[in-house]
């Protein structure tokens, strides 16, 4: 019985050394990923129409405020009604128009031709947690973010292939703000090779940001224009209304054919309606005038749908992520993408102070609303920490 027992066990082992031996090694390469899983709904086809038909209605009627003189006259010499008082009131055949320009692909290009990604339905882009002004980890502490934080967050991004671009982690608050951008792209250049990002803070500085990667990376005027070099996230002022600096975001990059991401900030219960569908409506409405302002500005200029909406808590106010209501506005926000055929970005996130259960829970919830969603685009991935407000080094590693 005893010889019988050591006879099976080395005939196991002999078993599980072949199969090893002829089984590949693993390859931790997760650079062009596709959404494994089928689409799911929230609405239904009838329901994702009215919803579209009420954002054009609200363009048309109820209208959008547009701070900026630039943007209000390009929308004037497209037919718009602009009023008195920074209105604009935009005809659906002007929306309709831009949503046929708008490409379905875009191409981020890279420092490295192996890290570039199809901006498009269907693709699985990863972005870690992004616009932090503080930084933590249990050695320093959480502080105001610095310079050298922004390099370390860098490095981590630039040391993982599920994380796919880069983003402005944390907040380089020791850098003066006429200066930061300088400094900001330099260490995307100097530490990565992923697709970058550019805040939208004014035309000098995002002119200059892309005269620094064309320097940087050797880019003729033609290759710049090859594919997207640089991105923006592009934040309405919820409700119904586009700021000067995001309005001229959304013009400096159409015209240098750049990628702005238009991404409404709608709190359902504070600055949106309660219900998801109310919410909804609102994001859609923004977004849509967003897309309208970068075709009028240069027909076909790369651009992206894109929503982070959730809901508040109730009692505090404060927005809260990963809830019920964070993934039915997901889900709906992915329907509304496919509905008008263009790629788009959603979030995932955390409103938990510290790198805790809670803030995996609602993290890992709000992934699976976004990949459920099939986000193309699914931000604040890893590191994101009180709402928002801190990008914790733990909180990265635990999500990584």
């Amino acid at each position: 019985m005893t010889e019988n027992k050591a006879t099976d066990k080395l005939r196991r082992r002999g078993r599980s050394k072949r199969a090893s031996a002829s089984q590949p090694a693993r390859q931790p390469n997760y650079r062009q990923l596709k959404h494994p899983f089928a689409q799911q709904s929230m609405f239904s086809l009838d329901e994702v129409n009215a919803i579209h038909d009420t954002a054009l209605r609200v363009i048309e009627e109820l209208g959008i405020k547009v701070l900026l003189p630039e943007a209000r006259k390009i929308f004037a010499n497209a037919g718009a009604r602009v009023d008195a008082d920074e209105m604009v009131y935009v005809g659906r055949d002007i929306v309709q128009a831009a949503l046929a320009s708008a490409p379905r692909k875009i191409r981020m290009r890279a420092a490295n031709p192996l890290r570039e990604q199809d901006y498009e339905l269907g693709s699985m882009i990863f972005m870690a947690g992004v616009g932090c002004p503080n930084a933590c980890d249990a050695i320093r502490g959480r502080r105001p973010g610095t310079l050298n934080d922004f390099e370390e967050t860098i490095k981590l991004c630039q040391s993982y292939d599920v994380i796919h671009t880069f983003g402005p982690m944390t907040e380089a608050q020791d850098m003066p703000i006429h200066l930061r951008h300088y400094e900001m792209t330099r260490a995307q250049l100097e530490f990565g090779d992923k697709p970058m990002f550019l805040y939208a803070r004014g035309r000098a500085q995002v002119e200059q940001g892309f005269e620094m990667a064309q320097v940087a990376l050797n880019l003729s005027a033609d290759d710049f224009q090859d594919g997207v070099w640089l991105t923006t996230v592009i934040n309405t002022n919820s409700p119904r209304m586009l700021d000067n600096p995001m309005a001229q975001g959304i013009i400096d990059f159409a015209r240098a054919g750049q990628l702005s991401v238009i991404t409404p900030f709608c709190l359902a219960g504070a600055i949106a309606p309660i219900t998801p569908a109310g919410a909804l409506t609102l994001q859609h409405a923004e977004c849509l005038m967003g897309i309208a302002l970068s075709q009028l500005t240069r027909t076909g200029a790369p651009v992206s749908y894109g929503g982070f909406s959730s809901n508040v808590h109730m009692k505090s106010g404060a927005p809260a992520f990963g809830t019920p209501d964070h993934l039915k506005m997901q889900i709906g926000g992915g329907q509304l993408a496919r509905f008008i055929g263009l790629p788009w970005r959603t979030a995932s996130g955390s409103a938990s102070n510290t790198a805790d259960m809670q803030a995996g829970l609602e993290t890992v919830m709000g992934l699976w609303g976004g990949s459920l969603a099939h986000g193309t685009l699914l931000v604040h991935t890893a590191g994101w920490l009180e709402g928002g407000l801190t990008f914790g080094y733990e909180k990265f590693i635990n999500d990584v």
